[in-house]
């Protein structure tokens, strides 16, 4: 059974989650910040990150990534392929502006739509969903009904466009064509706020509205 933990990390308050099993086994999904706060929850719930997800690549979703990665080495990382541009350049992933001296992620997997992972004994289903940036991706567990979003479907809401490579045409293409798609029932677990779900959103988001 899959446990998950959420962690308000960093200066905008992205949420950073830690989903573990009971084998010792955890995924870590945009950990922005708070490395130290990360590595405590984890050895809390005894467990090691078998992957470390990211749904898209603005700093407030990875600053803690080269701290994990040296923390846990050999973790894999993985993000959606149209996002290198982000993740490889720190002016455009916004760290550069940021303080910190700028983040670039030089290990990461990129991986085609669709595709999927087998972690924790589940299989994670990468769903590219471009818009709030270029190569933004939500991980979908459909034996779990869960949905983790970023920063591109928010309850009642969706994520800004106004950054590099953002595009307002892609983000309601993806919210309305692509995730809409999938069962009312499922829980969505966004990168900032609280959690809804594809049922309660299909019925309030604003993004339903426009025309």
């Amino acid at each position: 059974m899959l446990k998950v933990s959420i962690l308000v990390v960093g200066p905008v308050m992205t949420n950073c989650y830690i989903v573990n099993d009971d084998l010792g086994g955890a995924v870590v999904i945009d950990p922005g910040e708070n490395a130290k706060g990360i590595i405590a929850r984890l050895e809390e719930v005894k467990a090691k990150p078998a992957a470390i997800l990211l749904t898209h690549g603005h700093f407030d979703h990875i600053t803690a990534v080269p701290a994990l990665l040296k923390e846990y080495p050999g973790t894999p990382v993985y993000a959606y392929r149209e996002e290198r541009v982000l993740l490889e350049d720190a002016k455009v992933n916004e760290s550069a502006s940021m303080g910190g001296g700028g983040i670039v992620l030089k290990s990461v997997s990129y991986l085609e739509d669709g595709a999927e992972l087998d972690l924790l004994g589940e299989t994670w289903k990468l769903i590219a969903t471009p818009g709030h940036t270029i190569g933004s991706c939500c991980w979908y567990v459909e034996s779990a009904s869960v949905l983790f979003s970023g920063d591109t479907l928010f309850a009642g809401d969706c994520g800004r466009t106004d950054l590099a490579t953002g595009s307002m045409q892609s983000i309601i293409h993806s919210i309305r064509e692509v995730l809409m798609q999938l069962p009312d029932d499922t829980t969505v677990l966004p990168g900032h706020e609280e959690m809804t779900s594809i049922g309660l959103e299909r019925k309030r988001n604003s993004v339903m509205r426009m025309r």
